[in-house]
């Protein structure tokens, strides 16, 4: 056997192999799931250093931070890095339709003039032409389009409040990701909440957040296969002139 031939198995291996390597971390890769920055949970502040009150009965912390305690107030979120649930009742249907229609139609005819007294014609091959014209045309157009568009979103979420505007309304951000077989279901969501729709569970519906951002979408190998691929999304674009 030539020196060639003892030399193809080793490097086929050496390919086999670094194939295999790839495709472990490409799968490495895929099992964790990623979070969104934008949605992240946001920790409750540190607290300012209490002073010293000395001679009093009680000093709170003798001076060490201490978070705020009170025992008067409901368990409802009101200071950065409070948690609260979301409970989603996102529902939305869109249907519409329409139609066009245009009909035109044209006629006009140019009778042959009279030139002193006589009507002037010429005869090419046997076939008498005259100065008499005349011109129709007919324009129709049809057109009819509707579409209809169905979505509900339900289940909960629990986020924080990343702040708390002048006016007491809690600006409030979260992740939520499920590992669920062979992907990863990303639930996220942001928007402001008014104090006063927080229930006494420390829940408010979807509906009640303002200026809301929900996305549901997923990752992993389901959400890969069914993903249209580039060369497929070039053909359904704009950039698409047929």
């Amino acid at each position: 056997m030539s020196e060639r031939g003892q030399r193809a198995p080793a490097g086929l291996g050496r390919g086999i192999l670094l194939a295999g390597l790839l495709a472990s971390a490409l799968v490495g890769c895929q099992s964790v799931p990623t979070r969104d920055p934008e949605f992240a949970a946001v920790r409750p502040l540190a607290p300012a250093p209490q002073p010293d009150r000395n001679g009093a009965i009680y000093t709170g912390g003798y001076g060490v931070a201490v978070a705020e305690v009170d025992f008067f107030s409901d368990i409802r979120p009101r200071r950065v890095g409070d948690s609260l649930t979301v409970v989603l009742r996102e529902k939305t249907n869109a249907s519409k339709k329409n139609a066009a229609k245009v009909e035109k139609e044209t006629d006009m005819t140019a009778v042959n003039p009279t030139l002193f007294g006589r009507l002037p014609n010429v005869t090419i091959g046997g076939k008498k032409y005259t100065l008499e014209q005349s011109l129709q045309s007919d324009q129709e157009f049809d057109g009819e389009g509707e579409a209809s568009q169905s979505n509900s979103l339900t289940g909960e979420i629990t986020v924080t409040v990343a702040e708390v505007l002048p006016n007491g309304n809690l600006v409030v951000q979260g992740e939520k990701i499920l590992t669920l077989n062979r992907g990863h279901e990303h639930v996220r969501l942001s928007g402001i909440v008014r104090p006063e729709d927080v229930a006494t569970d420390n829940t408010v519906p979807s509906t009640r957040v303002a200026n809301a951002t929900i996305v549901y979408s997923g990752e992993g190998e389901v959400a890969d296969a069914s993903a249209m691929g580039w060369l497929a999304r070039f053909f359904v674009s704009a950039f698409m002139p047929f």
